[in-house]
């Protein structure tokens, strides 16, 4: 699944940044832009192999089933990471190296960074995300948790930057980017990100980050296809969400969830299938399915270990150290640039 960070800005007026300060919290907002959310979605809804973008699977509702999926027991990711930060927090502060300013772009809750903060004993943590209400609300509760901690909290959308965000505090910077959100990029952009990531740093600087591993195709396709069918309802209410937004009358009864693994690419594709042939209204445009066409909702690669070290090389990165759970279902890896280690 992807990130909650794609979801969508409010409208922002101003183009300078608004800063808020209170205690050891500071809110810098940058002012998203605003995206036609509207010609994005007719983009990929009128090409042949239809999609929509995953980020849009995260209205209230979306979110809340996500949160679901998360507990399920065919859902390994997400309790897997846990554990490999929780028992390896001491280890993984040794190679970040004390005092660093801790970023992690799309943070959401902070939940998982929750897990190295007292290990870490960063100077700094900037949580980014493109909703300010949220993030704000997320900040001073890690603050209250963790008073010592500095927070400096910037509503940005990441995926756009091209250069570190204004007015990022100085220091030694460590990327925090868990969930195996790199994940759901196919690897060309995956590894534009990645090296857009790196312009952030200095040579000191590097990348913690959570990456799912290749393994069985039934293991996989558990996942995605949970016995409470779950992932099914999370998947089918990305086209509540598209009414909503669209003015549309995508009807959920008419389509039904598939998610398989395409070994040969690597990646769990989500699709929803149309059940009969029907023409979908969306604002002043119809869109026809026939039965069996599918909605291309999401992607979701796995890395072997070595898939994933050529990926970090072409970005301009080398993996320092590793670390991985017993079965080897998913794996948290530390990027240095250019092969320049923090030497302890």
């Amino acid at each position: 699944m992807t990130a909650r960070s794609g979801s969508m800005a409010e409208n922002r007026e101003s183009t300078e940044p608004d800063n808020s300060t209170s205690g050891n919290v500071v809110i810098k907002d940058l002012h998203p832009p605003v995206r036609d959310q509207r010609a994005e979605i007719l983009q990929g809804l009128v090409q042949e192999q239809k999609t929509i973008d995953p980020k849009y699977f995260y209205d209230n509702q979306g979110s809340g089933l996500f949160e679901q999926i998360t507990e399920l027991p065919e859902y390994y990711p997400t309790r897997t990471e846990r554990l490999i930060l929780k028992d390896n927090a001491e280890a993984m502060a040794e190679v970040c190296g004390p005092n660093s300013v801790l970023v992690e772009p799309g943070s959401g809750s902070s939940e998982k960074v929750r897990l190295l903060l007292d290990a870490l004993k960063p100077a700094t943590y900037v949580p980014m995300d493109i909703s300010e209400e949220f993030l704000e609300e997320s900040a001073y509760r890690l603050a209250e948790e963790y008073p010592w901690l500095h927070i400096h909290a910037i509503c940005t959308d990441f995926s756009i930057l091209e250069k570190d965000p204004e007015g990022l505090p100085e220091g030694k910077r460590v990327i925090f980017y868990p969930g195996s959100t790199l994940g759901n990029m196919n690897p060309a952009d995956s590894i534009g990100f990645l090296r857009n990531l790196g312009h952030w740093l200095d040579d000191d600087g590097g990348v913690l980050i959570g990456i799912d591993m290749h393994k069985s195709t039934a293991v996989l396709e558990a996942a995605y296809n949970d016995s409470q069918g779950v992932t099914a309802r999370f998947n089918l209410n990305v086209l509540n969400n598209i009414n909503e937004l669209m003015g549309g009358d995508f009807d959920t009864a008419c389509f039904e969830h598939r998610a398989f693994y395409n070994r040969n690419k690597y990646r769990i594709e989500m699709h929803l299938v149309s059940k009969r042939d029907q023409v979908v209204t969306l604002g002043d445009t119809k869109i026809g399915l026939t039965t069996g066409e599918t909605i291309h909702t999401e992607n979701s690669y796995k890395y072997t270990p070595e898939r994933f070290q050529e990926i970090a090389g072409q970005a301009g990165f080398s993996v320092q150290s590793s670390w991985s759970d017993e079965q080897d279902l998913f794996s948290v890896h530390y990027l240095s640039l250019n092969g320049k280690h923090w030497e302890p």
